[in-house]
């Protein structure tokens, strides 16, 4: 176990700047998770890490140690890849041991590593079999064996499950989730699914174009989202993003946005005082979609739940939840509802906004507000 030290790094190719300085700071035993788009410097960061690519400015440090010059075999780091890069000639125990047998560790020691990793991470019925013969998940679970018999200070995952089909994408998280809780390792974990990032993560930063957008707890990220990239890349449903105006109400500041045969006034919690600039000014009002629901299904914990009329648009039954969709502010709202909410299309029906939950976001620099 192991602290990283990202510290200002950046990456150059061929005089484009492909890394913006990126600050992060991975406590002992933590999970990062680095999430974004494509091409948004993820996978070019871990690599960084590994050593793998050259930082071209800033600092890199494991356990304290600068590592930005060391060989990637002198840091002390295992990688799990996202094609698993298992010999197809060699066994399980083949593939799990190579490593140790190059660094001249005795076959008893060998032994007794693989049997360790191979109970821990139930494979010992596999230890015989060759790849060929291993389905995704059990292929998957090789690869985390190989790093894990290192007992190294890091372990790096570049999309470990991208190439698994959704149900064993479930059951392989669930797998890394128990993994990290047993052993306390730290972990950097490349993805670009933001549920993988927000189940697995102790701490998350989300990148684009190069730069991370927000880092922060899970929790943080969610509810407070940085920017509106943030706000609108993180949840699924992402957040409802609402063109509205600032406005000073009866009881206090509220938004007003558009709806089907009207304006909409929702009045916002007494939280939001950093926004008293704005008034008067327009707005983009966010709210996840389990902020929006019936009125039945409201969070009678909050202080600030506003009700108010809305033309239901579309109704999507999803078991355990009923999504309706609405319009404020003249763009699609998804409200997530009751599983027996009473919802049909062309209806007006009440909605409860749960304001508590509401953050707000300047329209021009995109920025957080309130």
């Amino acid at each position: 176990m192991a602290t990283l030290d990202i510290d200002g790094v950046s990456k150059n190719f061929s005089g484009v700047e492909v890394l913006k300085r990126v600050d992060i700071t991975l406590e002992d035993g933590g999970f990062l998770v680095l999430v974004g788009p494509s091409g948004c410097g993820k996978s070019t960061l871990l690599n960084m890490i590994a050593g793998l690519e050259t930082v071209s400015a800033g600092e890199i440090r494991i356990a304290g140690r600068r590592v930005n010059e060391l060989h990637p075999s002198k840091r002390d780091i295992a990688m799990v890849f996202q094609s698993y890069a298992l010999y197809p000639n060699m066994n399980v125990s083949q593939n799990i041991s190579f490593g140790m047998e190059m660094r001249g560790v005795p076959k008893p020691e060998r032994e007794k590593a693989v049997a360790e990793v191979a109970k821990t991470l139930k494979i010992e019925h596999l230890l015989t079999r060759r790849p060929g013969q291993l389905s995704g998940g059990q292929r998957q679970r090789v690869a985390m064996g190989r790093a894990l018999v290192r007992q190294p200070q890091i372990f790096l995952f570049d999309e470990p499950l991208s190439n698994l089909d959704a149900k064993l994408r479930v059951d392989m998280r669930t797998e890394i989730k128990r993994l990290h809780q047993a052993l306390g390792v730290s972990i950097v974990y490349v993805t670009h699914d933001q549920i993988e990032a927000m189940t697995l993560a102790s701490r998350i930063a989300v990148m684009n174009a190069g730069e991370v957008q927000q880092f922060g707890t899970p929790s943080e990220i969610y509810n407070r989202p940085a920017n509106l990239f943030v706000a609108g890349f993180m949840g699924s449903p992402s957040m409802n993003l609402v063109p509205a105006k600032l406005v000073n109400g009866t009881g206090g500041l509220a938004a007003e946005c558009k709806a089907h045969d009207g304006v909409v006034t929702l009045a916002l919690s007494s939280n939001i005082g950093s926004a008293k600039e704005y008034v008067g000014r327009d707005i983009i009002l966010g709210l996840r979609p389990e902020a929006i629901t019936d009125p039945d299904g409201a969070d009678r914990n909050s202080s600030r739940i506003v009700q108010a009329n809305c033309l239901v648009e579309v109704v999507e039954p999803a078991g355990s939840d009923t999504f309706v969709v609405t319009k404020l502010g003249g763009k699609e709202a998804i409200a997530r509802m009751r599983a027996d909410a009473a919802a049909r299309p062309g209806q007006t029906l009440p909605f409860a906004f749960n304001m508590e939950k509401a953050v707000l976001f300047d329209p021009k620099t995109e920025a957080r507000i309130g």
